[in-house]
C-alpha cells in the first residue's frame, strides 16, 4: 500500500461537523431490516455539542444504526491546549504563507470537543526518510523515537520536555518499555548504513536519562545482523535475530541467556508484555525445499526455557500476536489464501481456531510484512473476546479498507457480533477493553469535514457511545496518518497518533509526527 508524502496530501476546509449519512447497506446477506435509529431525551440532544459521530452497529440478525453526538457523556471540558491563531488558512494545512506551524488543528473548535495538539518532525533525517516508533507513554509525557534519538512531549499540550540524541542509529525497538518505563533499545556499531547490529542501550524514559550499553555477544561464528527483533518481558528484554536469541536483565544489561541450539527450530522472534512468546522456524529435515513449520512457545524471561510449544501445520506462517493475554495469534497461508486466528490456553493448548470471513490490514496477519510481531494497532482483547478492525475480504490476505469492527469469541472462534461498514475512507482501530466497553478510533473520512473521534462499543453487543470529537479543522492533519504506517497508543483518556515514517522539514511542507486529543 503506498500513499502521498506524510504533510503533502491536502487538507479539507474547514466546514460544519456533519454525521457519516444514511446507514449503509447492511454487512453481508439475509441480515434483515434495519431498526430505526435510537432517539435520546431532549436533556440529552440539549447537551449534546454539534459534532456528530455515527457508529453503524450490524449484531446478530439484524442491522441498527446509531446516531450519537460528541461530548454526550464526556465529564468536564477538555484539557486545554496550544492556543489557536485567529485568522488561519485551512485550505492545505500548511496556514497563512506556507508555514506548516500557521496550521491550527483547534480552528472552530466547539463546546464539548476535545482539544488537539500536533508537532511536526524538525530533525534532519535521510532523504528517503525514517521510522518512528512509540508512542509510549510514561506519566505526564509521550515518547517517540526515530533512528538517531528519542523525543518527550508534554501529554497536555504536546511541548517538549526532553530530547536525547543517540550516538548510533536505532537497529531495535521493543513495542513496549517495562513496567517502571525502563525502555532498551538496539543500536549500531557505528553510524554507517551498513553498520551491524552490535550494542543494547538503556533508556529511562521517565527522566530522558540513558543508562547502561553493553555488547550483544556473539552466540556462534554465523550471528551478525543489521537489525534486532526485541521485547520486554518482566525483567527481561529478549533479542532475536536470524537463528539465535539471547536474553539481558533491563535493571543492569547482565545477559541472562543465549543459545544457538536449535533443535531443528531456528529462533526468529519474540513478542513481549505479561508474558514472552517466542517463534521459531522448523525446516523440513527431508525437503529442503519445503516451507517448514512454524512454532510458538511462551518462555521463562528468566532463562530462556521453553514452558510449551507449538507447531503450526507445514507452510503456515505466524504473523501476528494479537493478545498475550489471552494468547491470540494470527498466522496466514500464502498459496491457499486464507489466514486464521488460534487462542491458546494458559498451558499451551488450542482454545479455539478460526478462519475468519472477513479481511485485515496486512498488519494484522503479518501478510506482506515478515517482522513486527506486534504491529497490529487495531485489535484488543477481553478474557473471553477479541475484537479487530476488520472489512470485507479483499484479492489479497491485506486489505486496505478495515472500517468495521468484528467481535470473535475465543471459546468457540465463531463471531458474535460486526458493526455495520463506515462510509469510505473511515477506518476503525479497536484500542483497548476498559469497563466492558471497547475502544474505538475512527478515522477522519474521504469527503471531507469528518475529523477523528473514539467511540466505544458495548462489549456483549456494540452498542455504541460517542467517547471523544476532534474539530473539524483536524481532519486534514489527521488524514496523513496513513493507516500502513500509523502506530497509537490509548491512555487515561487520551488518544496519541504516531505516523510511522517522517521526512526532513522543508520549507512550505510539514512532516507530521504525533497527533494527541484527549481529556
Amino acid at each position: 500500500m503506498t500513499g502521498p508524502t506524510p504533510g503533502t496530501r491536502p487538507e479539507p476546509d474547514a466546514q460544519e461537523p456533519v454525521g457519516f449519512g444514511p446507514p449503509p447497506a447492511p454487512f453481508g446477506p439475509d441480515q434483515g431490516p434495519r431498526p430505526r435509529p435510537r432517539s435520546r431525551s431532549a436533556g440529552a440532544v440539549a447537551a449534546a455539542v454539534a459534532a456528530v459521530v455515527t457508529a453503524l452497529l450490524l449484531i446478530g440478525g439484524g442491522a441498527y444504526g446509531l446516531t450519537v453526538r460528541a461530548g454526550v457523556g464526556v465529564p468536564g471540558p477538555p484539557a486545554a491546549g496550544p492556543s489557536g491563531s485567529p485568522s488561519v488558512d485551512q485550505g492545505d494545512g500548511k496556514g497563512p504563507g506556507g508555514t506548516p506551524a500557521a496550521y491550527d488543528p483547534n480552528a472552530g473548535i466547539r463546546p464539548g470537543e476535545a482539544r488537539v495538539w500536533l508537532r511536526d518532525n524538525q530533525a534532519e533525517v535521510a532523504g528517503s526518510g525514517t521510522s518512528q516508533y512509540g508512542p509510549w507513554r510514561v506519566g505526564a509525557t509521550v515518547v517517540a523515537a526515530i533512528s538517531n534519538g528519542l523525543t518527550a512531549y508534554a501529554v497536555a499540550d504536546g511541548q517538549e520536555k526532553w530530547k536525547l540524541p543517540l550516538q548510533t542509529p536505532l537497529c531495535g525497538v521493543p513495542p513496549a518499555p517495562s513496567a517502571t518505563g525502563v525502555l532498551v533499545v538496539a543500536v549500531k556499531e557505528t553510524a554507517s548504513d551498513t553498520s551491524r547490529c552490535t550494542h543494547l542501550q538503556q533508556i529511562d524514559l521517565t527522566t530522558g536519562k540513558a543508562g547502561w550499553k553493553v555488547p550483544v555477544p556473539r552466540e556462534n561464528e554465523h550471528d551478525t545482523s543489521v537489525e534486532f527483533e526485541l521485547a520486554i518481558s518482566g525483567d527481561t528484554v529478549a533479542v532475536a535475530r536470524p537463528a539465535v536469541m539471547s536474553g539481558f536483565s533491563v535493571t543492569d544489561g547482565r545477559k541472562l541467556f543465549g543459545t544457538s541450539k536449535t533443535n531443528g527450530c531456528y529462533p526468529s522472534a519474540f513478542a513481549g508484555g505479561s508474558r514472552l512468546i517466542g517463534i521459531r522456524h522448523c525446516p523440513d529435515p527431508n525437503d529442503t525445499r519445503a516451507s517448514g513449520q512454524a512454532m510458538v512457545e511462551e518462555l521463562d524471561p528468566a532463562t530462556g526455557s521453553a514452558r510449551w510449544s507449538h507447531k503450526y501445520d507445514p507452510d503456515w506462517t505466524v504473523g501476528r500476536v494479537l493478545s498475550m493475554d489471552p494468547l491470540v495469534i494470527a498466522a496466514h497461508h500464502k498459496d491457499k489464501k486464507t489466514w486464521n486466528i488460534k487462542a491458546f490456553a494458559a498451558d499451551g493448548t488450542v482454545r479455539s481456531q478460526t478462519n475468519p470471513g472477513f479481511g485485515v490490514s496486512g498488519r494484522c496477519n503479518g501478510f506482506g510484512n515478515a517482522s513486527g510481531f506486534q504491529e497490529c494497532y487495531a485489535a484488543a482483547a477481553d478474557a473471553d473476546t477479541l475484537y479487530l478492525g476488520a472489512g470485507k475480504p479483499g484479492t489479497s490476505l491485506g486489505i486496505d479498507d478495515t472500517n468495521q469492527v468484528v467481535a470473535v469469541d475465543l471459546n468457540t472462534g465463531k463471531e458474535r457480533w460486526r458493526t455495520a461498514e463506515q462510509p469510505k475512507g473511515r477506518t476503525m482501530w479497536p484500542l483497548a477493553v476498559e469497563g466492558g466497553r471497547v475502544v474505538v478510533y475512527v478515522s477522519p473520512g474521504s469527503g471531507g469535514g469528518e475529523a477523528g473521534a473514539v467511540v466505544s462499543l458495548a462489549a456483549a453487543d456494540g452498542a455504541a457511545q460517542p467517547v471523544l470529537q476532534s474539530p473539524a479543522a483536524a481532519a486534514g492533519a489527521q488524514g496523513v496518518f496513513y493507516p500502513h504506517g500509523l502506530r497509537t497508543a490509548w491512555a487515561d483518556g487520551r488518544l496519541f497518533l504516531l505516523n510511522g515514517r517522517v521526512y526532513s522539514p522543508e520549507p512550505r511542507k510539514a512532516s507530521r509526527a504525533i497527533l494527541s486529543f484527549g481529556k
